[in-house]
């Protein structure tokens, strides 16, 4: 019995040769008599970037990916700490409220700045304005209709409460001011989500209207929270890293990225040489294809049955981390009109994915009832993207594609004589 092994996007000779020797190891000790045939296409129909990628901004390709992190801009500050401020808009509260450790030497019967701050920010809870600059901006943004629940959020955070109490004096009020502007902003953003179309402008003007409406009377230099975070902003957050690594990413992501884009484009070739090689043997044969190899066998063969043609041979389709389901649902795959199901012809479908692999779909769902179709879960126990390549090592795959294959001598269901 032959074995066709096709490759996913992104490999290229040398990582293919060793993931064939690989897998042959591996299948011998299921399918012993099994002849693995290498399908390799990463050099004929892959991308190959010449002469550098003029596309990418010139300031962003020289850096290479062992020079040290350069010193951020203020743009790059900026965009780094709202990032944090978006996925937690309490963080710089709860640094504030951390810091302030638990002194407390207020005056009795005198209402302290921070009490002040925290009295203001629960009635403006309570009422959203209805008229004003405010509530233009917060219409022209989308997202007044989180203005209620975001501010009663705030208000009743214990790290709001703290960072309140501790504000002894003007200069800590004006800190927690700030604070509390910039979380009510990104709460609201956050919480409305794509919902929200806002440029840098016009969030700096909504956090400099709550600080008004707080006490402050502009917007406030960054303090001791906003030190902290800014630096472990840069150091964590994905923007600020893209932006300086943007030259190297995607240079290195242009085979993988490319190859797919390049398919979807010109996919004929492709399936045309997975047809040659094919078609070059004799006997029950298995395609076992990766990713996007998956991708142009599953086109491959719809096509082929389509034209109540179907290759000669095949007993079993294995696809590994495939996207060919996904593309289906959106109408994006090439060999089936949006909608369709499998055509008669097509073989027996074993569909192996990763639930931890980002690129990995289930098949059985989108061809429900078709008993030719199956699904099998399997796992790396590593987080994506080495999962994605991680299913050569795994016992359980081949073990898997064992037992699929039909009693030998006797065609799958479906399956082309």
């Amino acid at each position: 019995m032959r074995v066709l092994l096709v490759h996913g996007t992104g490999v290229r000779q040398k990582r293919f040769d060793a993931t064939f020797d690989l897998v042959a190891r591996s299948l011998r000790g299921h399918l012993p008599d099994a002849d693995l045939v290498p399908c390799y296409w990463g050099g004929d129909f892959g991308v190959t970037v010449t002469g550098g990628l003029k596309s990418v901004p010139a300031d962003q390709v020289t850096r290479g990916v062992l020079d040290d992190v350069p010193v951020a801009g203020p743009l790059e500050q900026e965009v780094a700490l709202w990032s944090l401020l978006l996925a937690d808009p309490l963080c710089e509260l709860r640094v504030l409220a951390a810091a302030s450790g638990s002194e407390d030497y207020g005056m009795p019967g005198v209402r302290s700045p921070g009490e002040a701050v925290a009295r203001r920010l629960t009635d403006l809870a309570a009422h959203r304005p209805e008229t004003g600059e405010l509530r233009a901006l917060l219409d022209s943004l989308g997202i007044a209709g989180h203005y209620g629940p975001v501010l009663r959020r705030i208000a009743g955070a214990t790290e709001f409460a703290e960072a309140c109490a501790h504000a002894r004096d003007p200069v800590d009020a004006r800190e927690v001011v700030a604070a509390v502007a910039r979380a009510v902003t990104a709460g609201l953003l956050s919480a409305a989500k794509e919902e929200a179309v806002c440029t840098g402008a016009e969030r700096d003007r909504l956090a400099d209207l709550f600080s008004g409406l707080l006490g402050g009377t502009a917007r406030a230099p960054g303090g001791r929270a906003t030190a902290v975070l800014g630096t472990l902003a840069l150091r964590i957050l994905t923007q600020p890293a893209l932006n300086h690594w943007r030259g190297p990413i995607t240079g290195g992501s242009a085979p993988a990225l490319g190859d797919i884009l390049r398919y979807q484009a010109r996919g004929g070739p492709l399936r045309d040489h997975l047809e040659g090689v094919l078609r070059s043997g004799t006997g029950p044969t298995v395609l076992i294809g990766h990713s996007l190899g998956g991708i142009a066998l599953v086109d491959l063969l719809a096509m082929a049955a389509a034209r109540q043609a179907p290759l000669p041979g095949v007993r079993l389709l294995v696809t590994v981390g495939s996207q060919a389901p996904f593309l289906h649902e959106c109408g994006a795959l090439t060999g089936l009109r949006p909608g369709a199901g499998l055509p008669p012809g097509f073989p027996d479908w074993l569909n192996i994915y990763d639930r931890q692999d980002l690129l990995a779909f289930r098949a059985q769902p989108v061809f429900p009832g078709d008993k030719r179709v199956t699904d099998h879960e399997v796992t790396s126990r590593q987080p994506f993207p080495l999962s994605h390549g991680a299913y050569w090592k795994l016992e359980a795959l081949y073990q898997r594609i064992a037992e699929a294959l039909p009693a030998s001598g006797r065609p799958g269901p479906g399956a082309a004589e």
